[in-house]
């Protein structure tokens, strides 16, 4: 009697875990992946964040201005407590950097597949902003200790411009350092092309050590 194989696990990646991983060098980078890869076999992941995200969702939505912000940290569970009062500050700061609440309004935004060579990653902003003056942006957070990276910020606005007329049409990229409040856009000068190739090269060494993890 064969003992049963277990079905081998695709790569896969979510831009919060793609982008990371291009932010780390060396030995770290396997490190990371079969953390994920594990992670993954065991469906286990818990997103701290929820609560705050609706929160700030909902401060757009209703012109608030930040209501919602400063009662979130007070509705969570205690040991979730410091974290959203780290977060609170910049958000809404970050928030008033929009403009008055009523020049702006939530915008839906729809997740995506892209494909990094034969590596999927999961693009998904957590949420759109619609200006009065008609432009949209396409927002992700990052809620990190640290500043995003020049590494990060690339890869993250690029994925998400490389598929903006799926996630959100005609909308800017913008990555928001949460607790800084401050908003990220693609550079100037910046070339999609060699941006491309970075990427791709980074995706088929992320595949590389999934497999070598399992």
């Amino acid at each position: 009697m064969t003992a049963p194989t277990s079905t081998p696990l695709t790569p896969y990646a979510t831009l919060l875990g793609f982008t990371r991983y291009v932010d780390r060098t060396g030995p770290t980078k396997a490190t990371f992946v079969g953390g994920l890869r594990k992670q993954r076999a065991s469906r286990h992941g818990f997103n701290p964040h929820g609560q705050f995200v609706k929160a700030l969702k909902a401060d757009i939505a209703f012109h608030t201005g930040g209501t919602h912000l400063d009662q979130v940290a007070d509705q969570v569970k205690p040991r979730w407590r410091p974290l959203y009062q780290a977060l609170v500050p910049g958000a809404t700061a970050w928030l008033h950097s929009l403009g008055e609440p009523a020049s702006i309004d939530l915008a839906q935004t729809r997740d995506a597949l892209a494909m990094l060579g034969d590596l999927p990653v999961k693009i998904n902003p957590h949420f759109g902003v619609r200006h009065a003056d008609g432009s949209v942006e396409a927002v992700r957070l990052h809620f990190d200790e640290t500043p995003p990276s020049e590494e990060t910020v690339l890869a993250t606005l690029h994925l998400m411009a490389r598929h903006m007329d799926a996630v959100l049409p005609h909308a800017e990229p913008v990555l928001v350092d949460v607790r800084r409040g401050l908003a990220h856009r693609m550079p100037d000068g910046v070339k999609p092309d060699q941006v491309e190739r970075w990427l791709a090269g980074e995706a088929a060494a992320f595949r590389s050590l999934w497999s070598t993890a399992a």
